[in-house]
């Protein structure tokens, strides 16, 4: 029936973006940038973030920030997220990330050494970085720019506070609008409502018997 409607054998093929995303996501990750601006005693300065996504559970990994991420800085990262005993990449297949300049030959080297595939994505095709991409809008949207950051520790504090309320306490429509990290719901108790950041993040749940 295949061969009569053009269809060769399953290893032949082709795959499409999305078909691949959904069979391996428990085998894959995403990493990106992105940008802060935060102000020092030298006025505006940009940080970088680079940041890691599960992309079957949606945690999400902060590396690190830097306001130069040079080729000694990312290759540091990599030997870090590729560690056999805590490296956060050592169950992946794959990693998914653009073709920013940032990410050097050098990391991309000490990854593929892991035994982790890099699959970079086609040029102007957000799209195909999508669980990274928007993660980047909901801490931006929710978070970064909804603050005047003055120092670099504000700006660390604020994304550690914005990834918990992430993982534990941020419905995700991509999982049913479940959360990721989430006890087990109680049935009974009040109302009761849990902020992070001054307010600007806030969490309803019900309070313990």
């Amino acid at each position: 029936v295949l061969k009569e409607h053009g269809i060769g054998p399953s290893p032949e093929r082709p795959m499409s973006w999305r078909t691949f995303i959904r069979a391996h996501a428990h085998l894959i990750a995403a990493a990106d940038f992105f940008i802060t601006e935060v102000w020092t005693v030298r006025g505006l300065v940009r940080h970088f973030t680079l940041f890691f996504v599960d992309l079957a559970t949606r945690q999400v990994h902060i590396a690190r920030t830097t306001t130069n991420p040079a080729s000694a800085w990312m290759e540091q990262i990599a030997r870090n997220v590729t560690d056999c005993e805590t490296g956060l990449l050592r169950h992946k297949q794959f990693l998914i990330m653009d073709r920013d300049s940032a990410f050097a030959p050098r990391f991309r080297s000490i990854v593929e050494s892991a035994g982790v595939e890099v699959r970079v994505t086609a040029y102007q095709a957000p799209n195909m970085n999508a669980y990274a991409e928007r993660f980047v809008r909901s801490i931006r949207a929710e978070c970064l720019d909804r603050m005047v950051l003055v120092g670099r520790a504000s700006l660390e504090r604020s994304m550690a506070e914005h990834v918990a309320h992430y993982h534990g306490e941020r419905s995700h429509l991509g999982l049913g609008n479940e959360i990721p990290a989430r006890l087990p719901p109680r049935r009974e108790g009040s109302i009761q409502v849990t902020e992070r950041l001054g307010g600007i993040l806030k969490y309803y749940h019900r309070a313990a018997a």
